[in-house]
């Protein structure tokens, strides 16, 4: 797999560990008041297994963690750009005009190809006017 395939497949398991986080921490967290204003929130039932409940955000952010260094250490093995910012540039102007021309060649080929198509419509039309006529053709 390519560098750029496992940093968007990183970029995809920090996505899930945070949604997999914050989904947990929502619905497992206690009720808190927001202002004085609000009545006190109800009670709950503290969780069956109260140390596996106060681990489970430890474990969740380390995993969080892990998966954003495994990401850093992909973006360190990038290649660097050769050059600098200055070859990029020129590198850019150049597949830029080379991208304009091939659009050209592309726009007169479907050009001619819009012609050819044109021409083989008529004469499809043509041989269906004689079939229909039941003349010979010319």
């Amino acid at each position: 797999m390519d560098i750029i395939s496992q940093l968007q497949e990183q970029v995809n398991q920090i996505a899930g560990i945070a949604f997999n986080t914050f989904g947990t921490l929502q619905r497992d967290a206690p009720p808190v008041r927001l202002s004085p204003n609000y009545p006190e929130p109800p009670a709950t039932n503290p969780p069956e297994d109260a140390a596996s409940f106060l681990e489970q955000p430890k474990l969740m952010s380390a995993a969080l963690v892990k998966a954003a260094k495994q990401f850093d250490a992909l973006v360190a093995a990038l290649p660097l750009a050769e050059g600098g910012e200055e070859a990029q540039l020129k590198r850019i102007a150049e597949l830029q005009s080379e991208n304009d021309a091939v659009g050209q060649e592309l726009q007169r080929q479907l050009e001619a190809a819009e012609k050819e198509l044109k021409q083989v419509q008529e004469l499809f039309s043509q041989a269906v006017d004689n079939c229909l006529n039941l003349k010979k053709p010319d």
